[in-house]
């Protein structure tokens, strides 16, 4: 015979009646949770074929700013993983970071010396982190995400910061000829 606690306990017939019951039930509550497993897998299912859809093999490479209008181009490439900088009509931005006011840029100097300080540190912690691989050499590749109202003077100066740092492999983003959401480098020959 199994322990239990001592008190008063209701016949069979009292435990299955619907008025009498209550009064034995005590407040316990039934541990038993059911699981809507249904409904459970049908999200999972949406998750996961929301995460697929969304899946880029080829990484992000360039974030699109809303006030840089690229060029079109009908000859590109796929982009590879290089640092970025942007033109707007506003700003001059290295991977999403002000380097410089747009209006600012004075047409006596040649090239910007913040942009080419930035560029440097980057190469230096490029060298950094690859000094142990000599299977991937350093490219000096570089992405050029200008409006295409942009003068050349400004860009003129961009390249020659880039070429100073030591970022020859210059690529100038635009979009590709009929598709308005997909950027691609204009071929570029590095300097």
């Amino acid at each position: 015979m199994a322990i239990v606690t001592p008190g008063k306990r209701p016949g069979v017939r009292i435990q299955s009646s619907r008025v009498f019951a209550k009064k034995f039930s005590r407040g316990k509550r039934s541990t038993y949770a059911g699981l809507m497993l249904t409904s459970l897998v049908d999200m999972f299912t949406i998750i996961v074929i929301f995460l697929l859809q969304n899946y880029s093999a080829t990484g992000e490479i360039l974030f699109m700013s809303k006030d840089i209008r690229l060029p079109d181009a009908v000859h590109g490439a796929e982009l590879e993983r290089a640092p970025v900088i942007a033109v707007s009509p506003d700003a001059i931005t290295f991977e999403g970071k002000q380097i410089a006011l747009t209006v600012d840029m004075k047409a006596d100097a040649l090239a910007i010396p913040e942009l080419d300080d930035s560029l440097r540190d980057e190469r230096r912690k490029w060298d950094e982190s690859h000094t142990r691989d000599a299977q991937h050499p350093f490219k000096g590749l570089v992405h050029v995400q200008a409006d295409k109202k942009i003068p050349f003077r400004i860009i003129k100066r961009v390249m020659i910061s880039c070429n100073n740092a030591g970022y020859g492999n210059i690529n100038f983003a635009a979009m590709a000829k009929g598709v308005s959401t997909k950027p691609t480098t204009a071929e570029n020959t590095p300097h």
